[in-house]
């Protein structure tokens, strides 16, 4: 399995990642936990952890080497629509050292 982690700034994270697991939770299994900061979704192509601490949301996908760019694009693109206001980016950096995919605002949306 391959691994991907992105730290996206915010004074939200809790938030955003709340609002990430119930709207994913529509489509996917997904798990959030209020008291401990931390969630998962669960993806056919892999596995998405959720972790709020303070100042930043830290994201991490897993799944096969060949899936990582969806994972990252669907975990990203969708928090980043949440956090237009914010203006939130996602850079995604891979286990294997190399950078993974990024997801902000393209000017389209909002």
């Amino acid at each position: 399995m391959a691994r991907s982690t992105a730290r996206v700034s915010t004074d939200r994270p809790g938030r955003y990642a709340k609002q990430l697991a119930a709207h994913m939770g529509r489509k996917v299994p997904t798990e959030w936990s209020e008291e401990a900061g931390r969630g998962s979704l669960v993806f056919g192509a892999g596995r998405a952890e959720l972790a709020a601490e303070e100042g930043a949301l830290l994201l991490s996908v897993e799944g096969a080497e060949e899936n990582l760019d969806q994972l990252e694009d669907v975990v990203g693109r969708h928090l980043v629509r949440f956090g237009t206001r914010d203006e939130l980016v996602v850079a995604w950096q891979r286990e294997s050292g190399a950078a993974g995919t990024v997801q902000r605002l393209t000017g389209e949306e909002g």
